[in-house]
């Protein structure tokens, strides 16, 4: 009997971890195919308002507030507006002497959702587009003039390209890593075949009168842009990426804030598996709805490296302790989830400084396993993540290389 109920365990989490590496492979080898859109050029410039969402981002914000203003896009087709929670007086004083709009809300209970709330309540219907920042977020100087382009073919939503501003440690290397691996799997490749691109909570576009109004109706402490996600792939509206369109964010600098941030990301993901797999599920079979039941199986995805390590263990396990052709689908299933990472991490990273990075990623492994063991109420709490780059510290290797070889 006992032997009975280990067999249908071990074919549970064989069918589990089969289905993660398989749907993860699909996206990973689908996103080195190119996008093929045609580049319309636009017809007109849509007034854009940038939204900068900030809690005691003192050390941040004067630079951000400053590059964001220096878009080739022309500073009379678009507004920056500062959202500022618990600022410093002094850091107020100087916004104010910036040509960007400062809106200060002291929030009870700070979350991004009431934050944009309070700015989108203080602003008149007068803009086409609402692009979303993180505080720490820099724009390529075209950022805004790509987002224009992608809204001439009716997007409700667009998702910029958003890369790494700081590279100067092991965690912000496998930080950054890994959200290119996201860009790759979950946005491009994902478009590639036709669906919607993941949102990623910053580095976004929306058609303005549409998120005003459906902002009205979003009230969450975690996974903001997961909340966004499902309310727009539930109505079928399509998520366009646009790789080209890049803004640049900060990696996390160490293990302490790279555990806090993927226990909220982690609470947040089976939250919202819950709450989106059976309706999901019913649009699927009534309506067709492909993109949404989609979006519900990304959120029971294993954490990719968890899960290469998990298969690592069972590989080895099984070497020793199974017969071959139990083993074999194991050693299969290893070697596509290597596949999945060679498939989706940059050519650039491709250097000794990430060599230096992989020495940590036991300790991240760890605490990704811990994460999850900590993980009830992650979503329900404000798990603020501190930054302190400005716009060039550290340059990217990505654009390095690429002036290099011009």
């Amino acid at each position: 009997m006992i032997l009975k109920i280990w067999h249908i365990v071990e074919l549970v989490v064989f069918v589990y971890l089969a289905f993660a590496d398989i749907y993860l492979f699909i996206f990973a080898f689908s996103g080195l195919f190119p996008l093929k859109r045609k580049d319309k050029k636009a017809q007109k410039k849509r007034k854009i308002l940038v939204l900068i969402p900030g809690y005691r981002e003192d050390a941040v914000i004067i630079d951000v507030a400053k590059e964001a203003l220096n878009q080739d896009y022309g500073t009379n087709n678009y507004d920056v507006v500062i959202i500022a929670d618990g600022f410093k007086p002094e850091t107020i004083t100087n916004l104010k002497a910036l040509n960007v709009r400062v809106i200060e809300v002291n929030l009870e209970y700070s979350t991004k959702s009431r934050a944009l709330n309070a700015a989108l309540g203080q602003t008149d219907d007068t803009y086409d587009i609402a692009v979303i920042l993180d505080a720490d977020n820099i724009m390529a100087k075209d950022f805004l003039t790509r987002i224009n382009r992608a809204f001439c073919d009716d997007y409700l939503a667009v998702q910029g390209h958003r890369m790494a501003k700081n590279l100067d440690t092991p965690f912000a290397i496998l930080d950054a890593v890994s959200e290119e691996m996201n860009n790759h799997i979950f946005r491009k490749g994902h478009r590639v075949l036709r669906l919607s691109s993941a949102l990623i909570g910053s580095a976004m576009a929306f058609n303005f009168r549409y998120f005003k109004r459906m902002m009205k109706k979003v009230e969450v402490v975690g996974g903001f842009d997961k909340e966004i996600e499902v309310r727009l792939l539930e109505k079928n509206h399509r998520i366009e990426y646009l790789p080209k369109a890049v803004v640049y964010d900060e990696k996390v600098p160490n293990a302490k804030v790279f555990t806090k941030q993927r226990r909220r990301w982690l609470s947040a993901q089976i939250h919202y598996f819950g709450k989106s797999f059976l309706p999901s599920l019913r649009d699927l079979f009534l309506h067709g709805n492909i993109d949404f039941f989609n979006k519900a199986l990304q959120f029971i995805l294993p954490p990719r490296i968890l899960l290469i390590s998990l298969l690592f263990v069972i590989a080895v396990v099984y070497f020793f302790a199974a017969p071959f052709r139990v083993f074999l689908p194991i050693l299969i299933l290893l070697i596509v989830s290597i596949l999945v990472f060679l498939l989706s991490i940059p050519r650039y990273f491709y250097n000794l400084r990430t060599l230096w990075a992989l020495t940590r990623l036991p300790v991240g492994i760890v605490l990704m396993f811990f994460s999850l063991l900590n993980i009830k109420g992650g979503n329900k709490e404000f798990l603020h993540t501190k930054h302190t780059y400005n716009a060039f510290q550290i340059k990217h290797p990505y654009f390095y290389t690429k002036n290099k070889k011009k």
